[in-house]
């Protein structure tokens, strides 16, 4: 909360274009969202590229959109990535962060993202609120889950992109079936899957894409020393 509480409640700043991330996943497939990523649980990436830089290799190797980390503390991530990335490419931005206050969808908007993550498991019973606040800043909202009761929950609200994370937030243990098993029920309500976390081979990328609308991937893309080359192994199939 304290990153929240040094925000201003109105930001001053020009509003760029918002460009659609749901477009964007359904313009192709496969559908690679490749992710701006310097570190996680487990510790540093190996991305060593600036973020502009490494978001227009991702680019360049067939991403429809680039997610960006800018949460400081475990991910190493900044808001101002968002900036920086937006120089360098014209696709959709997703934020991806920890978000737990209304001030920093509307931060989202303001630096520049097309799409907020908003993890089930954190907001609660807010979500509802929180996914509609972002509708009502002109952003996407992509609402993360972890299992089917989250699941129900995103379903309830007027999110169209659900992204199902293989990663346990308890535990950050990896079961790479649960984004396959999950994916179904949420197509079958006519939203959006995206198969998040673990995904390390173009193979993993085939078989989600048998149920799932997109894959998002981070370090197999951010820690390749060619992350251009990498991300056109999974995109260009």
């Amino acid at each position: 909360m304290m990153r929240a509480e040094a925000l201003p409640e109105v930001f001053l700043e020009e509003l760029l274009p918002v460009m659609s991330l749901k477009r964007a996943i359904l313009s192709r497939s496969p559908a690679v969202i490749a992710e701006v990523k310097y570190a996680s649980p487990h510790g540093r990436t190996g991305a060593t590229l600036p973020p502009g830089q490494l978001a227009a290799a991702m680019a360049a190797g067939g991403a429809v959109a680039i997610s960006v980390l800018t949460e400081p503390t475990v991910f190493a991530g900044d808001p101002l990535f968002i900036r920086e990335v937006r120089r360098h490419i014209s696709l959709p931005i997703l934020r991806k962060d920890i978000l737990v206050h209304p001030v920093q969808i509307k931060e989202s908007r303001a630096i520049g993202a097309d799409a907020v993550l908003l993890i089930a498991s954190v907001i609660g019973s807010d979500l509802p609120e929180f996914v509609d606040l972002a509708l009502s800043c002109g952003l996407e909202p992509v609402v993360e889950v972890g299992d089917e009761e989250e699941a129900e929950s995103a379903l309830l609200t007027n999110a169209d992109i659900i992204g199902i994370n293989n990663r346990d937030l308890s535990t950050l243990s990896i079961d790479t079936d649960r984004a396959s098993l999950i994916a179904p029920m949420i197509r079958s309500a006519g939203r959006i899957p995206i198969a998040m976390s673990g995904i390390t081979r173009p193979d993993e990328v085939m078989k989600y894409m048998k149920t799932c609308s997109a894959v998002l991937i981070g370090s197999s893309i951010s820690s390749a020393s060619d992350p251009r080359r990498a991300t056109e192994r999974f995109a260009c199939m």
